[in-house]
């Protein structure tokens, strides 16, 4: 796959996760997979899965989507170093946003759509604006890829405190400000849309 994302925004570097950069992904989430061994894989696998693969599985989950070359996010790199990471994908990659079963996370509809659900900031270089700049590569490579639509489920911190982990989904505020619309909420968890405008 091309490289055709790689530029630099303000003085971060993106780049789409292929597997000639698995080893830069590696570095940044560290021997515990960013959040306590997820490797990024809690939306991808369902329940049951998730808690079966366990971390090995995990890894070797996120390893595989790298490989076959599905792109499962992007790496915002300073100095060469990898220091954000987002996962965007089709939202039929998500176990978790596919059942129709789930009150928080079940299709909004059947129109196709995509997903920007996760992102992990290195610990010494959150608070940078790197989260902010990963949002909108991600939104640039959605549309880039053919999306009419991108949703996510972002945190509000007005309603109470969270903790780093619990804003692995990104905030109201900074999606609000990239551009997209609440459109509803359920179980107090904002459901955020970006449709592509007409040209």
């Amino acid at each position: 796959m091309a490289d055709t994302l790689s530029r630099v925004q303000d003085r971060f570097e993106i780049h789409p996760v292929t597997p000639d950069r698995w080893d830069d992904l590696l570095r940044l989430f560290g021997p515990n997979g960013a959040y306590s061994n997820c490797w990024c894989t809690w939306w991808v696998l369902s329940s049951r899965e998730w808690e079966d693969a366990g971390t090995d599985g995990r890894r070797e989950a996120l390893e595989g989507l790298v490989a076959e070359g599905a792109v499962p996010g992007l790496l915002a790199y300073d100095g060469g170093s990898p220091v954000g990471w987002v996962a965007v994908g089709p939202r039929h990659r998500y176990a978790r946003l596919m059942s129709p079963r789930s009150p928080t996370f079940k299709p909004l509809d059947d129109a196709p759509s995509w997903v920007i659900n996760c992102f992990f900031i290195h610990k010494q270089r959150r608070g940078e604006g790197i989260a902010t700049t990963l949002l909108d590569a991600a939104v640039r490579f959605a549309l880039d890829q053919g999306a009419t639509r991108i949703e996510a489920h972002p945190r509000d911190t007005s309603i109470r405190r969270l903790t780093n982990s619990d804003l692995f989904v990104g905030t109201l505020e900074m999606f609000l400000a990239a551009g997209f619309t609440e459109l509803e909420r359920r179980k107090g968890r904002p459901v955020v849309i970006l449709e592509r405008t007409a040209d």
